[in-house]
Parts: C-alpha cells; sequence; structure tokens
C-alpha cells in the first residue's frame, strides 16, 4: 500500500518555480474600474446632500409661513414678525420655535399688514445647489429663483 501523506502537492497551474499572482495588466484594469465607479458615484452623492439641505430648507419656510399665518390670525397683521419687532429681515425668536437649517439664511421680507415673502438663500457650499433662492408668501406660492430665472422642479 503506498503512503500518499508524503507526496508533495503539484499546483498544475503553475509550472515549477513560476509565482502566482496579478499582472500590471489585470491591476490597471481594476484601477480603471473603480476609477469610473469614483466619477459616477461621487457627483451623485454631492447632488443627494444639496437636495436634503434644500428639503430641510423647504419644511423649515412652510412651518415659518404656518406661523405667521397663525400670528395674523391672531394679531390681523403680519408686521412686526422680524428680530426686534422689524417688518423685514431674521424671523423672530418666537416664530423660528427653535427651527434651525444648516446652509441657508431664511429672512423675511416685504412684510406689512397683508403680505409678506419668507426667503431661503443659500449660504457656504450650498449656492452649487441648482434651485437657488428659495421663496414662499403669503398666497403659498412657492418659488425658485436662481441668478434670476426660475427653476422648475425644485418646490
Amino acid at each position: 500500500m503506498e503512503n500518499r501523506v508524503n507526496r508533495p502537492i503539484v499546483n498544475s497551474a503553475c509550472p515549477k518555480g513560476a509565482q502566482s499572482g496579478f499582472t500590471l495588466l489585470e491591476l490597471m484594469i481594476v484601477v480603471a474600474i473603480i476609477g469610473i465607479i469614483a466619477a459616477i458615484a461621487i457627483p451623485s452623492y454631492q447632488e443627494y446632500v444639496l437636495k436634503s439641505y434644500r428639503a430641510e430648507a423647504k419644511s423649515v419656510l412652510l412651518q415659518l409661513a404656518q406661523g405667521m399665518e397663525e400670528a395674523y390670525a391672531r394679531n390681523y397683521t403680519y408686521a412686526g414678525l422680524a428680530d426686534g419687532g422689524a417688518d423685514t429681515g431674521t424671523p423672530s425668536a418666537a416664530l423660528r420655535k427653535n427651527l434651525t437649517v444648516e446652509r441657508y439664511g431664511i429672512t423675511i421680507s416685504a412684510a406689512g399688514s397683508n403680505t409678506y415673502t419668507l426667503t431661503a438663500t443659500p449660504t457656504g457650499a450650498q449656492t452649487k445647489d441648482r434651485c437657488g433662492v428659495l421663496t414662499v408668501n403669503q398666497a403659498g406660492l412657492q418659488v425658485a429663483t436662481k441668478d434670476g430665472s426660475v427653476v422648475a422642479d425644485c418646490w
């Protein structure tokens, strides 16, 4: 009977003395594939981040609009709802009610007894967003403008 325990293992794929591994061509193909995937994934991710901050700003604008309407129902005017009792500027702390938004500056403009416009202006990295400035007014009109032009599909 033959003892099979002491027999050497022979790899038929590699001849004796040859090393196995990746060739430079195979490595270059893998690097190229990773580069292509990264070129597609990174801009998509950046667009997703901009869109998420835009959604947060829209939510805050609508909640502030609701606060404006509640104040109007109590006082029959939209005036005096900015900081310091002013008609324009940053919404007052009572109106904000712990609402915060990153990458946007929120202001009340054209506030009067019967009208107002809430504006979310992008700041910092958010200025790259395709939708630009977001506004909502007392009539519920929601508009996005970038470089003076109205941008569709942002609300």
